[in-house]
């Protein structure tokens, strides 16, 4: 299936690790040009020496979002570098444990300044380039943001405003013919996953009650099955889809519990 992203260019937040990774090599394998946007340079650059080993093209803008300038910055050096913007995926953020009992109201509002602030902010400075393109936003939640977990207000919040976030813009931007969708993951293994099952007594006992948890195969979603999602939704083979929250997560929010 062509999903028509060729020479589209598209940035990806946190790109450099995890499911971001997983979108930015997804991107370039369609023949979009990935630009990867977030603080990890080292990381970014195993990423970006992948994809161009491969022939293809592929972006790092070392920032950290965590301000409105930062923002912006990375925005204008990818237009000046590529000569456009089609896409935008927000995707960087950690399950930073601030909770209500143990957090802060200074600790809350630094976590709603990692995990949801820079959303809005690439977005707004993105816009100008996306009513051009009449290109599309897709989000990367979390599914803390309808269950629940414990222990992570800042994070939980977070990604329910982006759940918010994701309807009014998809209403705002109708009259420019610009998509704004959210994928919503689960379990998914990746490094940050990796180093908080290894703060439990015996990860890999704790890995397995998750596991069994899961409904569909009983295993954890691939970054590549979120990366997929993420990529059909830019294309415009999703041309009729905006406003909408899609789980990729084997069937973990939403099913029966007694299928597990």
């Amino acid at each position: 299936m062509d999903l028509q992203l060729k020479d589209k260019v598209v940035i990806v937040t946190g790109g450099a690790k995890g499911i971001g990774a997983a979108i930015v090599h997804a991107c370039a394998a369609e023949g979009a040009v990935p630009v990867i946007v977030g603080r990890d340079a080292e990381a970014g650059k195993k990423v970006q020496s992948e994809i161009t080993s491969g022939g293809s093209r592929c972006g790092l803008i070392s920032v950290d979002l965590s301000t409105a300038e930062a923002c912006a910055q990375s925005i204008s050096q990818t237009v000046k570098e590529f000569g456009r913007l089609d896409a935008l995926v927000n995707n960087a953020g950690r399950n930073d444990k601030v909770g209500l009992e143990e957090g802060s109201p200074e600790e809350y509002v630094a976590s709603l300044n990692r995990n949801l602030v820079h959303y809005y902010s690439m977005a707004h400075y993105s816009l100008p380039h996306l009513k051009r393109a009449r290109g599309s936003i897709v989000n990367v939640g979390s599914k803390t943001a309808v269950t629940g977990q414990g222990s992570t207000s800042g994070y939980a919040s977070s990604k329910g405003a982006i759940m918010a976030l994701t309807r009014e813009w998809a209403a705002e931007l109708l009259p420019y013919g610009i998509r704004v969708n959210t994928v919503i993951p689960a379990e998914v293994m990746t490094p940050l996953y990796r180093s908080w099952l290894d703060t439990f007594p015996n990860p890999e006992e704790k890995l397995n009650i998750i596991l069994s948890k899961i409904p569909l195969e009983k295993r954890m979603t691939t970054a590549e099955e979120i990366a997929s999602m993420v990529v059909f939704l830019l294309s415009a083979k999703s041309s009729h889809t905006t406003g909408q929250h899609l789980f990729v997560d084997g069937g973990y929010v939403h099913l029966d519990r007694a299928l597990t």
